[in-house]
């Protein structure tokens, strides 16, 4: 793109409702344990567009898919801010039904698609959802270094390291000041906290800064309410949380007492799963 040329580009973004799990696992209060709603977000300018993080189920992709399509919008690539499986088992079907896509994700984000594409399947994943995910085969190839171009304009991938988990990067968007954040950050969803033990929490609010750096506009959260807006207040929120998480942790509760306090300070984030098998990791059941 010219300097001084307005860009063309926008975005949107779906938001797909949480899938149930099997097993007898509960929340403390008895409620039925479920995955958090999950983000995807399409950049699109005139003609193509850009899909960051599928979804995983068959159901959810399937709904995407036909967002997708009903946006008009040619889709070119798609892009994994990092290797859980919750963001990208879908893919595969979507390059049934779109055809010649490139996909793209960093080097490390593609060994942990490889982890979670066998061992986190057999180990975890297919347990807790049973039916519910189709193939996932690891077709990402590295992003480039210097970033890739839809239509005129540059999306450069942003490697942050360790935030909910390893190898995580956002998709940043200069032209139009927007940062899709993946895991980095968190928009009225509880907090993925579980690998956050040796220094891990420390290290996603050195990602968090990493993020803020870049001086966004727009955020979109891989997790979020629906309901709320892509605020940049949102890194400044998860950064707290943490801090928090952090802080409380420090005090050496049991697992339901943080469970409890974390809800007292939080009580309109959504999914409380994230939170109680956190603290199970964390502090032992």
């Amino acid at each position: 793109m010219t300097a001084g040329t307005p860009s063309t580009l926008a975005y949107e973004t779906f938001v797909s409702d949480g899938a149930p799990r099997a097993g007898e696992e509960r929340l403390p209060e008895g409620d039925r344990l479920v995955s958090s709603p999950l983000t995807s977000t399409l950049i699109f300018g005139e003609v193509d567009g850009v899909l960051v993080d599928p979804p995983f189920t068959h159901e959810q992709t399937e709904k995407v898919g036909d967002w997708v399509e009903r946006s008009g919008k040619r889709l070119t690539h798609i892009y994994n801010t990092h290797g859980d499986g919750d963001h990208w088992f879908g893919m595969a079907e979507l390059l049934k039904r779109f055809g010649d896509v490139t996909v793209y994700a960093t080097r490390g984000t593609i060994e942990v698609m490889r982890r979670e594409a066998t061992q986190g399947r057999a180990e975890m994943w297919d347990r807790r959802f049973p039916g519910l995910i189709p193939d996932s085969p690891v077709v990402a190839r590295p992003v480039p270094a210097d970033g890739f171009l839809l239509e005129q304009d540059l999306i450069q991938a942003v490697e942050v390291g360790h935030t909910d988990s390893d190898e995580t990067s956002v998709l940043h968007v200069p032209s139009i000041g927007l940062v899709v954040a993946g895991d980095v950050a968190y928009n009225g969803v509880h907090q993925y906290i579980l690998e956050g033990g040796d220094g891990g929490l420390q290290a996603w609010l050195t990602a968090i800064d990493r993020v803020a750096a870049l001086e966004p506009r727009a955020i979109v959260a891989g997790h979020k309410n629906k309901q709320l807006a892509d605020d940049p207040a949102i890194l400044d929120q998860t950064r707290q949380y943490l801090v928090d998480a952090i802080r409380l942790l420090d005090d050496k509760p049991t697992a339901r007492e943080f469970y409890d306090r974390m809800a007292a300070l939080y009580p309109d984030r959504l999914n409380r799963g994230p939170l109680w098998y956190g603290a199970v990791r964390l502090l032992g059941g």
